[in-house]
């Protein structure tokens, strides 16, 4: 099979990393470096500046020029992460499509292991275990997800950490919405179109999630609320079966408190 984007052929072994930035000079060159520095060989980085005030396109630009697989994308006005990220999406050739924010980071077999778990598994989306930590690098706690997760699954609760999911293109062109829980939706819609993901060996930790205090997601009656409306407006539930899925994501939520 042949898969094709407006560049032309995508490279079958390419993993296209995207990477949204903005105002992200203090973490971004770590990050980048952490993706470039992969044990899986082909490897494109498109770093996506959302119109940064500081600092953040001239380190993007320094690190295009060490390195030919830096792609380097400045959008024409600030539109936000889901907007960034779909521009990468556009401009990758590669066959798999994998997400890294600019203050995340991947530990080096990140990619070699989720691919081979991946083509062992016969999957066409992947994700893995990572681990939360503070600005000082301390780790706050390991996120050890199921091995396997169906849409079913996904609806009770996102199995899948954004800066660890990877797809590949076989299954279509899935693009991310501007709302709340953004990664939810997308990956919900992902798992939706290729019928199950499967985590890698859930004892690797492969990547780095950087926790910053007051974040969006902190406020948990938001993210309730944005929960509700991606059961109800994004996947079409009923009032019932949303019902039903809200009740097991707010037990999570629980469970994660305690």
């Amino acid at each position: 099979m042949r898969w094709t984007t407006g560049q032309g052929k995508l490279r079958m072994d390419r993993v296209s990393v995207v990477m949204p930035a903005y105002n992200a000079t203090a973490t971004l060159e770590a990050s980048m470096r952490s993706a470039l520095a992969q044990t899986h060989a082909d490897v494109e980085l498109l770093v996506v500046d959302d119109c940064s005030t500081d600092g953040t396109w001239d380190v993007v630009q320094r690190l295009a020029a060490e390195d030919p697989r830096v792609v380097p994308i400045r959008q024409p006005r600030n539109a936000g992460v889901a907007a960034a990220r779909n521009a990468g999406i556009e401009a990758a050739t590669g066959r798999y499509i994998a997400f890294l924010d600019s203050d995340d980071r991947w530990y080096p077999d990140k990619l070699a292991i989720q691919l081979a778990a991946m083509r062992t598994e016969g999957a066409a989306v992947g994700y893995a275990a990572y681990e939360r930590v503070d600005a000082a690098g301390r780790v706050l706690s390991r996120v050890r997800p199921p091995p396997r997760a169906g849409y079913a699954r996904m609806l009770k609760g996102n199995c899948i950490g954004n800066l660890t999911g990877i797809y590949d293109r076989a299954i279509g062109e899935p693009r991310f919405s501007r709302m709340g829980h953004e990664d939810y939706a997308f990956w919900l819609q992902v798992v939706r179109m290729a019928g199950q993901a499967v985590c890698a060996p859930p004892e690797r930790i492969l990547a780095s999630y950087l926790v910053r205090p007051g974040s969006l997601s902190a406020n948990k009656l938001r993210a309730a609320r944005w929960q509700w409306r991606i059961y109800r407006e994004s996947e079409r539930l009923g009032i019932v079966r949303a019902g039903w899925y809200f009740a097991h994501y707010a037990a999570q939520a629980v469970r994660k408190r305690i």
